[in-house]
């Protein structure tokens, strides 16, 4: 909610109490902490009847006519001590670069990342004769913090540290507006956890991913 009425307001598409990102950017939407039925119903027809609802880190009740398609939890992590550092080799991506960046991300599934996503902020490459293989960017920007996200490397170059050095680099420029680095991984995935924290960042709280598909027959307003 922070970020859709702060630094991202912009973007917010709104229906009483519930606002979300234009669905070409990005699937979040925000919900009143203790959302009511009504909230639900402004959900549902924001999303259209059917169609499935990303919940990040809601774990309130779902209503009974919404069906649970998926729940993974997850961590949240700050930075506490990283040591941010430009990297030579990255090179900022743009609007052309979004086609093989879409590909990059259809091949390593880092998340959520659309042919708008990356008007939300900063994202920097790395390319190898000529080809995009790595790529970390911004996401989510609540007043002070920024979220880095789409960390991917083709798996071609793995191993050689590009995706450290892609969140450093990242790390560098949100420092440098003042703000605050932080990202997301899932609770089981040991090795990110890892990476993480020997980088400097450590855990804020757990949350949790997951999904919801909206009634088929949306109420009669």
């Amino acid at each position: 909610m922070a970020a859709l009425t702060g630094p991202h307001a912009h973007f917010a598409e709104r229906r009483g109490r519930v606002l979300r990102y234009p669905v070409d950017v990005t699937p979040w939407l925000a919900l009143p902490d203790e959302p009511d039925a009504d909230d639900w119903k402004d959900v549902a027809a924001l999303a259209g009847p059917g169609t499935e609802v990303p919940l990040l880190g809601f774990a309130g009740r779902i209503p009974d006519d919404w069906e649970v398609t998926a729940r993974i939890e997850g961590v949240q992590m700050v930075d506490d001590g990283v040591t941010p550092a430009p990297d030579p080799e990255a090179v900022r991506l743009g609007p052309a670069d979004v086609p093989e960046m879409l590909d990059l991300v259809a091949r390593t599934r880092p998340g959520p990342f659309l042919p708008r996503t990356i008007e939300l902020g900063t994202y920097l490459g790395i390319r190898r004769h000529g080809a995009l293989v790595a790529m970390a960017g911004e996401r989510l920007h609540p007043p002070g913090w920024t979220e880095i996200s789409a960390v991917c490397t083709d798996p071609a170059v793995r191993g050689e540290g590009l995706a450290t050095r892609l969140i450093l680099a990242v790390s560098d420029g949100i420092r440098e507006r003042g703000e605050t680095p932080f990202l997301h991984t899932g609770a089981g995935n040991a090795t990110a956890i890892r990476l993480y924290e020997s980088l400097g960042f450590r855990l804020r709280r757990t949350t949790v991913f997951g999904t919801a598909r909206a009634p088929r027959r949306l109420p009669v307003a």
